[in-house]
């Protein structure tokens, strides 16, 4: 098991230039302790760091441009310079119509060294996902973008010490959720997250708990009835035919009021903000983005741009941080339960 004590190598999108995404970054890989357990690579520009070193005032001395992956180096920040030299960042603003094709092709040299194995796992900075929407870059954000270029089943996957909340549906308007909730995506929701636990988590029987999608898990039919057409079936089928411990449809508002998420090893809801308000709210600066069903590891902290506190030094890393461990725990324990399959094979 050797290789798993050899110092892994993180590699980071800038996200949007005007965001937070580099300070936050910046702030992690400055704490030299850190540095121990991993070895940071950014795909984006020395410039921009030290662009951000002037104007927040850091003191950092290690930043070190390199031209290939023979030339990283440990205990030093290591930056790829994918754009050219001379681009005047102060110059391009939040609504610069060229902003988005800076994260556009950060992400994209990141994941193709993820895909090629040049990194072991990869941070994702925050974007804007209307920037996002750039010349040929058909994908809503991240997760679609990675689902497509790395293969599998992508499950959006939010995570922390004492609690972690999948989606069936990610970014969809409210209007569409109920159209398209159906029991084969259900199903293969609570698969994909079944399988995360085991295999990323070390989870040996996982519990998981369903939400419904009404309120009051729809009071047996009095407000809607996807739980009892769509939600409750794929329940029971994995439940009493595959004898998994997934249990539900709950209502969401007493089922996190009462704390009773507190009872299982994680939870899927049926559309965005019914995960994510309870999971902020319970968790803020400090819960973290996976992207659960790849063959690859990537997280993200799980938070947004915030242009309204960008360039102010006052941006919390804390999210930041836990994505970069967490990622790394994750790599880890994909690892040992790989060489433990294996083993009970010889």
């Amino acid at each position: 098991m050797n290789h798993i004590k050899k110092k892994i190598k993180v590699g980071f999108t800038t996200g949007d230039i005007n965001g937070i995404g580099i300070e936050i970054f910046l702030k992690v890989c400055s704490k030299k302790k850190l540095l121990d357990f991993f070895t940071p690579i950014l795909f984006g520009s020395t410039k921009l760091c030290f662009y951000y070193k002037k104007i927040l005032n850091m003191e950092i001395n290690n930043i070190r441009e390199v031209k290939n992956f023979k030339e990283v180096v440990d205990y030093k920040i290591n930056i790829f310079n994918i754009w050219k030299d001379d681009i005047k960042f102060e110059s391009i603003k939040i609504n610069h119509p060229e902003s988005g094709k800076y994260p556009i092709s950060s992400l994209k040299k990141a994941v193709k060294a993820l895909k090629e194995g040049k990194i072991d796992v990869l941070v994702t900075a925050p974007v804007n996902k209307k920037h996002m929407n750039f010349k040929n870059f058909s994908f809503f954000g991240h997760t679609e973008y990675l689902q497509n270029v790395l293969g599998g089943e992508s499950l959006m996957l939010m995570i922390h010490d004492f609690l972690k909340i999948a989606l069936v549906t990610n970014h969809l308007p409210l209007k569409r959720v109920s159209s398209e909730l159906n029991i084969k995506k259900i199903i293969k929701s609570i698969k994909i997250l079944r399988k995360s636990l085991i295999i990323d988590f070390s989870v040996e029987k996982p519990k998981i708990a369903v939400l419904g999608c009404n309120p009051h898990s729809s009071d047996n039919g009095l407000i809607g009835n996807e739980e009892k057409i769509k939600i409750k079936p794929a329940i029971d089928s994995l439940f009493q035919k595959q004898g998994w411990l997934v249990f539900g449809p709950y209502p969401s508002d007493s089922f996190f009021g009462n704390q009773s998420y507190r009872n299982f090893d994680a939870v899927l809801a049926m559309y965005h903000d019914q995960g994510l308000i309870p999971f902020k709210t319970l968790t803020f600066n400090h819960g973290v983005n996976f992207t659960a069903g790849l063959s690859h590891i990537r997280t993200s902290p799980d938070h947004g741009v915030a242009y309204d506190i960008a360039k102010k030094g006052i941006a919390n890393e804390s999210s930041f941080e836990e994505a970069i461990f967490n990622a790394i725990k994750i790599f880890k324990n994909r690892k040992e339960y790989m060489e433990f399959s294996l083993s009970k094979l010889s």
